[in-house]
């Protein structure tokens, strides 16, 4: 750990890997997310998700569960509205359909992951986990100044919650096996680009879960 002007900086992941400093996200593991993308995919997904979480839980890291709203098309505005359209392929707003609103089951957290009342759940409309949500003032409000992130997708959301929190001064975690993609080559080149800028650190489900199982009493 370097230390300089009173602060304590982290040189590699396991100084960054810390419950007082570190919390886990877990991004957009929705049901209508994870229809979306082949079985093979979302059962490996889901399953190294599943081994971040528990070793998470295991250490006494913080966790928080993000999850994409859907606004009614009726409260919706010309940006939501255009994505929409461009994402289901139409331009005429009658032929749109909400996927992720609030009481949808698209809308749900998959049963599998079974949020305890002591983690955190919340909702957002943007693809940065940070945008329009409570995330920074919790993070903060409990001296976290780091985060480790799972999840789908890579190149949609991921990217954008990395960008965001680093400009925020957190510095993000990528855990790149337990992280999806709808697009393959898109993901690859969101994580190449991510590596490249050097704000986030880059890990894998065996080295996250060790380093996070190392605080558990």
């Amino acid at each position: 750990m370097e230390r300089a002007y009173g602060l304590e900086i982290p040189q590699n992941l396991e100084e960054v890997c810390h419950p007082e400093r570190m919390a886990l996200l877990v991004y957009d593991m929705q049901v209508g997310i994870m229809n979306q993308l082949p079985k093979e995919k979302t059962n490996r997904i889901t399953q190294q998700v599943l081994q971040v979480l528990e070793a998470a839980r295991e250490g006494g890291f913080r966790v928080f569960f993000a999850r994409h709203l859907s606004l009614p098309k009726e409260a919706a505005g010309v940006f939501q509205l255009r994505q929409a359209m461009m994402w289901q392929r139409t331009n005429k707003v009658s032929e749109v359909n909400s996927w992720f609103l609030r009481d949808s089951d698209s809308f749900q957290l998959i049963p599998e992951l079974s949020p305890r009342p002591s983690e955190v759940i919340f909702d957002k409309i943007t693809m940065s986990a940070f945008s329009g949500t409570f995330l920074d003032i919790a993070l903060r409000d409990c001296g976290i100044n780091s985060f480790a992130i799972v999840g789908i997708a890579t190149e949609i959301g991921i990217e954008p919650t990395i960008r965001h929190g680093s400009d925020l001064g957190y510095i993000p975690v990528i855990v790149t096996d337990a992280c999806g993609a709808g697009n393959d080559e898109a993901g690859k080149r969101s994580l190449k680009s991510m590596e490249f800028i050097g704000d986030a650190l880059l890990t894998d489900v065996k080295t996250i879960c060790n380093l996070f199982l190392k605080h558990s009493k």
